[in-house]
């Protein structure tokens, strides 16, 4: 009880200076560490890891709609991933699955009006979590209040090859030429097309790279690297990801 109320102080006034002016409209989110949760947890399934990640989302979204953040993305599972377990990869896609179908009905999701959209290859994805995947776009699709958007078979090259392709097709059908082509025409074309840049990419784990996540999207991008896994993040840490960030002199290259 006491180590709680102690907490609770403690969150209170690292987070009472925040200034919601400069509070970043955009936040992404490399969730890292899901993996190494379960090993320290002892003999415990990977997928463990995986399950109480899906709840830390969960209270990241209820803390960004607190603080007034509109956009969270969350990277959550790369074209890469596909080359691990196959015990591993068939649980996430089940977890995906559970999880879509719980989006549709989702109280919070409803009441906060948060559109919840997909970005990378869904093609790669089992037909019934592309199914619940639609589901849970459809029924999110009017709201333009907040964004969820889960980087699901995601690469950051790919997808900028992607969006080249898009606009070779369109020049070759005449519907533009090459000089039409721009740095506004790529983000256009691309995964997050509609979406304003993130101001701040998070990531967890203590690891200090990008791993190809929203390449294109992060030139100006601040980045705030902390050594808590992705399953323990508490609301402090996510507080103070948001402090550095208001705290950093944002000159945009200049």
């Amino acid at each position: 009880m006491a180590e709680n109320i102690l907490y609770r102080i403690y969150e209170w006034y690292i987070s009472r200076d925040l200034v919601p002016e400069k509070m970043p409209k955009h936040v992404a989110i490399i969730m890292d560490g899901n993996r190494r949760y379960s090993k320290l947890q002892g003999n415990v399934d990977v997928l463990k890891g995986h399950e109480v990640g899906v709840d830390t989302l969960e209270k990241v979204l209820d803390w960004s709609i607190e603080l007034g953040i509109e956009i969270i993305t969350a990277y959550a599972f790369s074209t890469e991933n596909f080359n691990r377990s196959k015990h591993e990869v068939d649980g996430l896609m089940e977890l995906f699955f559970i999880n879509f179908k719980k989006l549709v009905n989702n109280e919070r999701i409803h009441k906060n009006e948060v559109k919840v959209k997909v970005v990378g290859r869904t093609e790669l994805l089992p037909d019934k979590v592309k199914e619940a995947i639609r589901e849970a776009e459809e029924a999110t699709a009017h709201y333009n209040k907040r964004f969820l958007n889960l980087a699901i078979g995601y690469d950051g090259r790919l997808e900028i090859i992607d969006s080249f392709k898009k606009i070779i097709e369109d020049v070759q059908a005449g519907k533009i030429t090459v000089d039409d082509v721009t740095e506004e025409l790529v983000s256009e074309n691309l995964y997050t097309a509609g979406l304003d840049d993130p101001n701040l990419i998070i990531r967890t784990s203590g690891e200090e790279r990008l791993s190809g996540f929203l390449l294109w999207q992060s030139s100006y991008s601040e980045l705030y690297f902390c050594e808590t896994l992705w399953p323990e993040l508490r609301k402090v840490d996510f507080i103070r990801a948001i402090r550095s960030y208001q705290a950093r002199d944002r000159r945009f290259g200049a």
